[in-house]
C-alpha cells in the first residue's frame, strides 16, 4: 500500500493556520487584546494561568463564551494553474470556568476549553485527496486548579489537565477504487499547568506560565475500507468486512508564556505577551494497525507500522493589546499578534494547513452591575505559501482567508 494513504492519520488539531494545531481562543476579552493573558478580571484567567486565580477581585467569578472561526484554504496546481479551495463549515471553539476564593489566601478554579480542534474539508476529487478529503477534530481540556497566596503581591498556582478527543478522517485510496476512514472518539491524555502571577503595585500585573505536552492515545481506533470486497483478502480484512483497529500517539505540546500589563491611567492599560512553543517533539508520526499492511512498501519487516516525517520545529509568537474603559460600563479593545508556522515549506502538509500569520483584533466590554458582556472580532493576515513536499510529491501555493469572532459572559459576586 502506498505511504500516501495511511500515513498521518492523526496530525490533528486543523485550521488554526499559524502555530500548528494550537487554537488560541480560551477568551473573548483576551482574544478583543491579542490573546493577552495578564488578565485577572475574572475566571477567564484560568486557563492562561492558574495562579491568576488568586488575584480576582470578586469571590465567585464564571465565565462563558464561545467563538465562531471562517476560514478558506486556497491550493494552487504549479502546473495548471487551476485552484481549489476548502468548504469547511464554521468553528466553535468554547470555554467555561470558575473560581472561588475560599480564603484570602487560597483559591480554587475549573477550567473547560477547546485548544486544539476544527474542521477541514476539500473536494473529493482534489490533488492531494490521498492525503485528505475531510478532517474533523474536536479536544477538551478539563483543568481543576488551586493557587495559594505567597504574599500580598505574589501567587502561586496548579493545574491539573485531562484531556479527551475525537479524530475523523476520511482519504481517497485511489489504488484500491476507494476510501479510508480513520475514526476514535476516546482518545485521552494528561497533563499539568503551574504559574506564578505578580502585582508588585496597582501599575502591573505580570503573569509567568507553564503548560506540559499532552499525549493524547488513541488505543482502539476504528479503520474502516470502502473498497470492494473483493480487495478485503489483499487488505488481511476479509474476516472483518473491510474494519481494523488502528492505535497512535498525538503529541499535543508544551506552551511558556510571559505576559505583562501595565495601567497607564486608570482607565487605559497595555499588554503583552511572548509564547513559546515546543513543537519539535512533534518529529513524527507512528501509526499502528491490527491487520492492515498500513506500510508495506517501506516497511516489508513489519507492514502494519507506519512512521510518517512530520520534521517540526520549535515557535514563538509576540502578541500586544489595549483597552481603555470609555465609562464604568463600556471598554473598548484593540490588539495585534504575530504566529510562526511550526514547519518549513518543504513539509507543507494539507491536512495541517499552517501560516506565518499576522492578526489584528478587538472588541468591546459591557457590565451591569455583576454581569458582564464581551464581544470580539479578529481578522488574519496569513502569509501565503510556496512549497514542494518531496516525501509526499506535494507541490503548490497555499493561501489562507481566516476571521475569528465571540461572545462571552461573565458573572462576578463580591
Amino acid at each position: 500500500m502506498k505511504r500516501i494513504l495511511i500515513s498521518m492519520t492523526l496530525s490533528a488539531g486543523v485550521m488554526t493556520y499559524a502555530g500548528g494545531f494550537r487554537v488560541s481562543l480560551q477568551g473573548v476579552k483576551q482574544l478583543a487584546m491579542a490573546h493577552t493573558s495578564a488578565h485577572a478580571e475574572d475566571a477567564s484567567v484560568a486557563f492562561f494561568n492558574p495562579a491568576g486565580i488568586s488575584f480576582i477581585p470578586s469571590k465567585l467569578s464564571v465565565v462563558a463564551g464561545g467563538f465562531g472561526i471562517s476560514n478558506k484554504i486556497t491550493y494552487q496546481n504549479p502546473t495548471t494553474l487551476q485552484q481549489t479551495e476548502t468548504d469547511n463549515p464554521l468553528g466553535t471553539p468554547i470555554y467555561a470556568a470558575i473560581a472561588y476564593k475560599l480564603f484570602d489566601n487560597l483559591s480554587v478554579g475549573f477550567s473547560l476549553s477547546t485548544p486544539f480542534g476544527s474542521t477541514i474539508e476539500w473536494p473529493n476529487n482534489w490533488e492531494g485527496k490521498e492525503m485528505v478529503q475531510k478532517l474533523e477534530l474536536k479536544s477538551f481540556f478539563w483543568q481543576p486548579m488551586v493557587s495559594v497566596k505567597l504574599a500580598p503581591w505574589a501567587s502561586f498556582g496548579a493545574s491539573y489537565i485531562y484531556a479527551t478527543g475525537k479524530v475523523d478522517w476520511t482519504k481517497a485510496l485511489t489504488a484500491y477504487n476507494g476510501q479510508l476512514n480513520l475514526l476514535d472518539d476516546k482518545a485521552t491524555g494528561q497533563g499539568f499547568g503551574f504559574g506564578f502571577y505578580f502585582q508588585p503595585d496597582n501599575k502591573w500585573d505580570v503573569s509567568i506560565a507553564y503548560r506540559s505536552p499532552v499525549d493524547m492515545k488513541a488505543k482502539k481506533g476504528k479503520a474502516t475500507f470502502m473498497v470492494p470486497t473483493s480487495l478485503y483478502s489483499s487488505l488481511n480484512l476479509a474476516s472483518t468486512g473491510g474494519v481494523d483497529n488502528f492505535k497512535a500517539t498525538l503529541p499535543l505540546v508544551d506552551e511558556y508564556t510571559v505576559g505583562l500589563t501595565y495601567k497607564v491611567t486608570p482607565k487605559w492599560l497595555i499588554s503583552a505577551d511572548y509564547n513559546y512553543h515546543g513543537w519539535e517533539r512533534y518529529s513524527k508520526l507512528t501509526l499502528t494497525f491490527d491487520n492492515a499492511p498500513a506500510a508495506a512498501a517501506t516497511n516489508p519487516s513489519n507492514p502494519q507500522v507506519s512512521v510518517t516525517p512530520k520534521n517540526f520545529k520549535n515557535t514563538s509568537s509576540v502578541r500586544v493589546g489595549t483597552q481603555y474603559a470609555f465609562t464604568d460600563m463600556i471598554a473598548g479593545r484593540l490588539g495585534w499578534y504575530y504566529d510562526q508556522s511550526p514547519y518549513a515549506d518543504k513539509d507543507f502538509i494539507p491536512e495541517t494547513p499552517s501560516f506565518d500569520n499576522y492578526v489584528i483584533t478587538g472588541g468591546v466590554g459591557l457590565k451591569f452591575n455583576n454581569f458582564g458582556v464581551d464581544v470580539s472580532g479578529a481578522y488574519a493576515m496569513p502569509k501565503s505559501r510556496t512549497f514542494n513536499n518531496a516525501y509526499y510529491n506535494f507541490a503548490g501555493q497555499a493561501k489562507a482567508n481566516v476571521f475569528y469572532f465571540g461572545l462571552g459572559l461573565s458573572y462576578n459576586a463580591f
